[in-house]
C-alpha cells in the first residue's frame, strides 16, 4: 500500500513536469515582447525627435497649378506676389506695430541648448531675441515709415537698441501660464494711454497693429486703413469652427473713437477669458474668448467665416472688420496644406509652433536674394516640416 501511495504522488507531478517547459517559454516570450515594445517606444521617441529637423527641408510646394496661388520651381518664383510696398510713402498716416515680449530666467540659459542657423549659434534666449529682431527687420524692410512698440514686464532684462523701436514696461503677471491673459491686459493699458494722449487736431493719423512677434510682414499694411475706411478694429478669421479667430493680428484705427472701441472690445475679451477659459490660459484661451464675444451677438452669422473675403460687422457698437487669415495671417501649411498654397496677395506670414527656425532661415534667404516672392517659395516648400524650434 505504501508503494502504491508513492506511485500516485509521482503520477500527480507528471503533468506539472510536462507543463513547466511551456510555462518558462511563455515567460521568456513575454519578456522578449516587453523588451521589443520598449525598443519600439525608444525608436518612436527618437523618430519623433528626428521629425523636428535642425536644418531646412524643402518639399513639394502646395498650390501648384492653382490659379491665384504662388507658383514655384524650387525656391524661384514663377509668378510674383502682388505688393503695395510703396503705398505708405504717399500717405500721411503711419502705423505702430505693438507686440508683447519678455525674457524668462536668463541665468538658466546655457550653451547646451544652443542651435545653429546659417553661420550663427544661438542659446535659447538668443534665438528668442533673434526671432524678435527678425520680426522688426521684416517690418522695417516692407514698411520703413512704421515703428515698433514692445510691451514687456518691468522686471525683464529685455533691451532692444534699434531705431524706430520703443520698449514700454507695463506692470503685470508675465509668467508663461498667464502670458496670453497678460497680453490682452497690456493691450488694454496701452490703448488707454493712447486714448488719453489723443488729440483731435492732428496732421496725420497713427494706427495700431497688435501682432505676435513670430510674424513676418511681407507687404505694406497701411492699405487696410485706406481700403476699409469705416472700421474701428480688425480681426483675422479662418474657416475653423472651433477656433475661427486668430488673436495674433489685431488692427485698431487711430481715431479717438477707434481706440476707445478697440479698448472696450478687448475688455470684453479679457472678461470672457478670465471667467470662462482659464483652463486654456497657456494657449488658445484668448482666441476662444474672442470668438465667444463675437458669437454672443445674435445677429452675427458664423457662416461668413467659410469664405476668405473681408467683411464688416457691428459688434456691440464697434465696427469690426474681419480679414481672412489666408492673406493677413497666413501659416505655412501642414499635411496636405490647409490653405492649398499661398495666395498672391499674402501680406503676413505667421511662423506658428515649431517654425521659428524657418523664420530665421527665411530672413537669411531674403538678405541674399532681396526677392520677397522667391523667399515665399522657400517658406511654401519647407513649411510642412516641424523644426527643432
Amino acid at each position: 500500500m505504501r508503494g502504491l501511495s508513492e506511485w500516485r504522488r509521482f503520477v500527480i507531478f507528471i503533468p506539472l513536469l510536462l507543463f513547466l517547459p511551456y510555462l518558462f517559454s511563455v515567460m521568456e516570450l513575454s519578456n522578449k515582447q516587453q523588451e521589443q515594445q520598449k525598443f519600439n517606444n525608444n525608436n518612436n521617441n527618437n523618430n519623433n525627435k528626428k521629425l523636428k529637423l535642425d536644418h531646412l527641408l524643402l518639399g513639394h510646394p502646395a498650390g501648384q497649378g492653382i490659379s491665384n496661388r504662388l507658383q514655384c520651381q524650387g525656391t524661384k518664383a514663377l509668378n510674383k506676389t502682388t505688393t503695395r510696398a510703396s503705398s505708405s510713402l504717399h500717405s500721411k498716416d503711419s502705423v505702430i506695430f505693438v507686440t508683447v515680449f519678455t525674457i524668462y530666467n536668463t541665468s538658466l540659459d546655457t550653451t547646451s541648448n544652443s542651435v545653429t542657423v546659417g553661420n550663427k549659434s544661438y542659446t535659447k534666449i538668443e534665438r528668442s531675441m533673434a526671432v524678435l529682431n527678425i520680426f522688426i527687420n521684416f517690418i522695417q524692410a516692407t514698411m520703413p515709415r512704421s515703428s515698433v512698440n514692445i510691451l514687456t514686464d518691468p522686471a525683464s532684462t529685455l533691451s532692444v537698441n534699434r531705431d524706430g523701436v520703443t520698449v514700454i514696461p507695463i506692470q503685470g503677471e508675465y509668467s508663461r501660464d498667464n502670458l496670453m491673459l497678460q497680453r490682452i491686459r497690456s493691450y488694454i493699458i496701452f490703448l488707454e494711454t493712447k486714448y488719453e494722449e489723443h488729440s483731435q487736431e492732428r496732421e496725420h493719423m497713427t494706427h495700431y497693429i497688435f501682432t505676435d512677434s513670430d510674424m513676418a510682414v511681407v507687404d505694406d499694411l497701411t492699405q487696410i486703413f485706406h481700403d476699409h475706411p469705416n472700421f474701428h478694429l480688425a480681426l483675422t478669421f479662418r474657416n475653423n469652427k472651433g477656433q475661427p479667430l486668430n488673436s495674433g493680428f489685431i488692427a485698431v484705427r487711430g481715431t479717438k473713437e477707434g481706440i476707445l472701441r478697440g479698448k472696450i472690445f478687448l475688455e470684453q475679451v479679457f472678461e470672457a477669458y478670465s471667467s470662462k477659459y482659464m483652463s486654456a490660459s497657456r494657449m488658445l484661451g484668448d482666441q476662444l474668448a474672442m470668438a465667444s464675444v463675437i458669437k454672443s451677438h445674435p445677429s452675427f452669422d458664423e457662416r461668413r467665416f467659410a469664405k476668405p473675403q473681408p467683411f464688416l460687422e457691428n459688434i456691440g457698437g464697434a465696427s469690426v472688420l474681419f480679414l481672412p487669415c489666408l492673406t493677413y495671417n497666413w501659416t505655412p501649411p501642414e499635411g496636405a496644406g490647409q490653405f492649398h498654397g499661398m495666395p498672391l496677395d499674402v501680406k503676413v506670414v505667421h511662423f506658428k509652433g515649431s517654425r521659428k527656425r524657418l523664420m530665421l532661415e527665411s530672413w537669411n534667404f531674403f538678405q541674399s536674394s532681396l526677392d520677397i516672392s522667391d523667399m515665399l517659395c522657400l517658406i511654401l516648400a519647407s513649411g510642412r516640416t516641424k523644426y527643432d524650434f
